[in-house]
């Protein structure tokens, strides 16, 4: 296992997420297979992974429980735990604290009473990394709620030794993670979706530049895009395999993420050993992504998604009369018409009704400045089709 340093830290370059692991039965949502998932975490610590990345909601809150019960038969200072903070889940209005999505009807009255209770279910005095769970637009108002006091808070804990990093992760845009760090400069790292695929579809790369360009490292989450880079479509496999006949096509999502001089841990929620096993050896050999490399991916990436060529000028807002930021809509057109994805309803979730693609009269007055020749009113149409189902 390849390991790279952090503060006085080293942490092994492949980390195992707990969000996926091995479960009883086939539907989702099933309880984990318990010693499945034992096996499979006591495999990864043997053989060289020390970062283990779990939340507050992953398996119904039961994945902390396991996690932690099985790392603590090892040495505490032999590995790191991440857990995170459900910002993203909850509503702060009238001084009360509510649940929101599938973890409505969870009985809270402060963040403490999450933070507290997430370090008994873990069996640990502290957390080595912790986070906060998806800033982004639907939840930024949240995390910088000056009353509610969540950063304050957790840096208080930090003080006390029982944090020793805070993070952030985040599905929101770039410019959104931009504002929270110009905001808050007491934040160590930040974790994004980031693959060959989101480098073009979510924007992944201008996100990664501006964690870069704050001085901070990235971590990757779906690094495989929940396994859809695993198995791809004819043409795409046909490209890849071209060029390595008898390297599996996920290896490449994988060395795409080596070859990003800033990337810290790359997360895999791996489901079985033979996963396991295979990222080990992937991550205790690293074969990084030459440039020549991550061309052939970008002209796989056009075999997979038909992209809207969107360039962000901005010459289409300049006479827009609902005053529509469309290169953004755009982008999330692009990744809602890829596949469905519960991850675009936060950037969806901080605009305001007036501004969403419904609002679109279709006056056309954007296609006669578009560079592009895009038909943007037919754009924000299927979008609001897409929204509205």
């Amino acid at each position: 296992m390849v390991y790279k340093q952090f503060k006085d830290k080293m942490i092994s370059t492949l980390g195992l997420g707990c969000m996926r692991l091995p479960q009883i039965g086939t539907g989702l949502g099933g309880p984990i297979d318990e010693k499945k998932a034992t096996e499979m975490i006591e495999y990864a610590y043997h053989n060289g992974i020390n970062y283990f990345d779990t939340a507050y909601g992953y398996h119904g809150g039961q994945s902390e429980r396991l996690v932690g019960k099985v790392l603590n038969q090892f040495p505490r200072d032999t590995w790191h735990l991440a857990s995170k903070m459900p910002g993203h889940m909850m509503t702060y209005k009238d001084g009360k604290l509510d649940f929101i999505g599938y973890m409505v009807g969870s009985k809270v009255e402060r963040p403490t009473q999450i933070f507290e209770e997430q370090l008994e279910k873990c069996g640990v005095d502290y957390f080595d990394f912790y986070l906060l769970h998806n800033v982004c637009e639907s939840s930024y108002d949240f995390y910088t709620n000056e009353e509610l006091g969540v950063v304050d808070y957790l840096l208080e804990q930090k003080k006390a030794g029982r944090i020793k990093h805070l993070g952030f992760s985040s599905h929101g845009r770039a410019e959104t993670i931009d504002k929270f760090l110009n905001t808050y400069d007491c934040f160590e790292f930040a974790m994004i979706q980031i693959n060959y695929l989101d480098w073009v579809l979510q924007d992944a790369k201008s996100k990664y530049e501006v964690i870069t360009k704050h001085g901070i490292p990235v971590l990757a989450m779906e690094s495989c895009r929940g396994g859809a880079l695993a198995s791809l479509g004819p043409e795409a496999e046909a490209i890849l395999k071209k060029a390595r006949p008898d390297e599996p096509v996920v290896h490449w999502a994988f060395r795409f993420l080596q070859s990003l001089p800033n990337m810290q841990v790359v997360l895999s929620g791996m489901s079985t050993m033979e996963q396991l096993k295979d990222n080990i050896a992937l991550f205790s050999d690293p074969d990084p992504a030459t440039e020549e490399d991550k061309a052939l991916l970008m002209d796989v990436v056009k075999t997979m998604a038909d992209i809207v060529p969107c360039t962000a000028c901005r010459y289409c807002c300049d006479d827009c009369p609902q005053e529509l930021d469309i290169p953004r809509l755009i982008s999330m057109y692009n990744e809602a018409s890829f596949a469905a994805s519960s991850s675009r309803r936060f950037p969806v979730g901080g605009l305001p009704d007036d501004k969403l693609p419904s609002s679109c009269i279709g006056c056309g007055n954007c296609m006669q400045m578009c560079p592009q020749g895009i038909n943007i009113p037919d754009v924000m149409q299927k979008f609001a089709n897409i929204l509205g189902k």
